[in-house]
């Protein structure tokens, strides 16, 4: 049904006449009656009757008018819902306990009045897509795979350099040091079961071990955080990495232990990703924020691949 027709029909019976309808809607007179005729075309009634006065409802027309009321509402309704600044910000935060969902914790906590929509996305490739499509408006994603660049319309800008850990159960041979150099890892197993080919993560550890001759193995199928914790826990030979801003929790009893890695720290290098004129007001209030408050980028005694999306 076409609205502009379904308006037209409404103005017209509010007022009461087609002239006043038309000034109004800042159309002709004409124009008013040419849309009133195909709204009864389609109809198959008549809506008005001329009279001296001007033109009034037939019985038909008095039916149809709350329903065309309705029909504008609801058409105003669905414009709204997509409407930049009308729908929540919908951002992809990777995993729920990471250091991305803090960033977004602390966004919310400072910008209260923000609506949010979190997602979380596989990897990087799925969240480019999204950003692209209008899926979602952001994403935080930790590097840009080697090969493979952001295309021209996705921005993005380095947010978080976060420090890895290493996590021990008690009996490892590493359990009781207050930190650990990169040099001190090599020659211990450190098990990863989330490492997926393909993904940034998989890219970085690939860096990470081509550079300073480190041993992560990642087999075995990936049961989830809870299971690495168990296994940790149990096996003295095993220990892992984990992301300093990561929030875990496991039972008392699991002894396990998270030590600083120095000389130098790997970094994690979180951005943030969005696409070139997305008008969401919530965006430049994200990356306002985030500006703001983030730290810790390119410091001293830190490494990061050289392929990390640049500050």
């Amino acid at each position: 049904m076409d609205l502009d027709a379904v308006q037209t029909f409404v103005a017209a019976a509010d007022a009461g006449q087609f002239q006043q309808a038309a000034a109004e809607l800042a159309i002709t007179q004409q124009a008013v009656s040419k849309r009133v005729a195909a709204l009864e075309r389609a109809l198959g009634v008549r809506l008005f009757t001329r009279t001296p006065r001007g033109a009034e409802l037939t019985i038909d027309g008095q039916a149809f008018l709350p329903h065309a009321r309705e029909l504008l509402r609801v058409a105003e309704r669905a414009v709204g819902s997509v409407r930049a600044g009308r729908r929540p910000l919908r951002v992809d935060i990777i995993a729920s306990r990471g250091a991305a969902s803090g960033l977004m914790r602390a966004f919310h906590g400072a910008h209260p009045e923000v609506e949010l929509d979190v997602v979380m996305l596989f990897d990087v490739g799925t969240a480019v897509a999204a950003i692209r499509s209008g899926a979602i408006d952001a994403s935080f994603r930790a590097v840009a795979v080697p090969g493979r660049p952001l295309p021209e319309d996705v921005e993005s800008v380095r947010v978080l350099d976060e420090p890895l850990e290493l996590l021990t159960g008690p009996a490892h041979a590493l359990a009781g040091a207050r930190s650990v150099t990169v040099a001190q890892l090599a020659g211990h197993r450190i098990w990863m079961p989330g490492i997926v080919p393909g993904t940034e993560w998989a890219a970085y550890y690939d860096d990470l071990v081509a550079e300073f001759g480190l041993t992560i193995e990642a087999t075995g199928p990936n049961f989830g955080s809870d299971a690495l914790l168990d296994t940790i826990a149990d096996t003295p030979a095993l220990a892992t990495f984990m992301g300093g801003h990561t929030r875990l929790v496991w039972p008392a009893g699991h002894g396990l232990r998270r030590i600083p890695v120095t000389g130098p720290t790997p970094v994690y290098p979180h951005s943030l990703l969005w696409r070139r004129g997305n008008p969401h007001p919530a965006l430049a209030t994200l990356r306002a924020h985030l500006a703001a408050t983030a730290a810790g980028h390119d410091s001293p005694g830190t490494w990061a691949p050289p392929w990390a999306i640049p500050r």
